[in-house]
């Protein structure tokens, strides 16, 4: 039996960065962002110092260290068993991130083989059947079916199929079966 594919992305969808970056923020600046206070906001104007920010993110640790979503592993567990997952992170922006990510999925998702991991620049070559995705720019080029995640800086994209949670993400491709 051929398994139909998702492509499922890291930060914002298995990687909680929202919660990570509001606690280097603060650890970093001192400045305290809520996360109701950025909701509808682009990355820009949520964390508006840009350049502290660029280097939040570009530094060692930062990706190695980010939790792990809600029901993420227990839902690409049960979703391994009906479908063939491939983890896609568009990390060339920020080389320091390319080895932690590896490691970090090695830890949370022990499950997922090294060949179905995918470390890019763009994700516009990724051909599976379905991509879960919280930036709108990765999903606009896609050819399957895209499922937006809900992020603080997507709540106003309407253009997509959008889940909230992993349980919800589980019901629908479930539904598809």
């Amino acid at each position: 039996m051929n398994k139909k594919t998702i492509a499922i992305d890291m930060d914002g969808v298995i990687a909680d960065i929202e919660t990570h970056l509001i606690t280097f923020y603060k650890e970093k600046h001192g400045i305290e962002i809520s996360r109701e206070g950025i909701q509808g906001l682009s990355e820009e104007k949520a964390f508006p110092i840009k350049e502290n920010l660029h280097s939040i993110v570009n530094s060692k640790g930062f990706f190695r260290t980010i939790p792990v979503m809600p029901d993420a592993v227990e839902s690409l567990r049960l979703l391994q068993e009906n479908f063939e997952i491939f983890i896609v992170s568009a990390a060339m922006e920020f080389p320091v991130s390319l080895g932690e990510k590896f490691e970090w999925l090695k830890e949370h998702f022990p499950f997922i083989g090294w060949e179905n991991i995918i470390l890019c620049g763009s994700k516009r070559i990724i051909n599976t059947d379905y991509m879960i995705d919280d930036h709108p720019k990765n999903l606009d080029s896609f050819t399957g079916k895209p499922i937006m995640f809900t992020s603080f800086h997507n709540t106003e994209k309407e253009n997509y199929l959008r889940v909230n949670t992993w349980k919800e993400a589980v019901a629908f491709l479930h539904q598809t079966l």
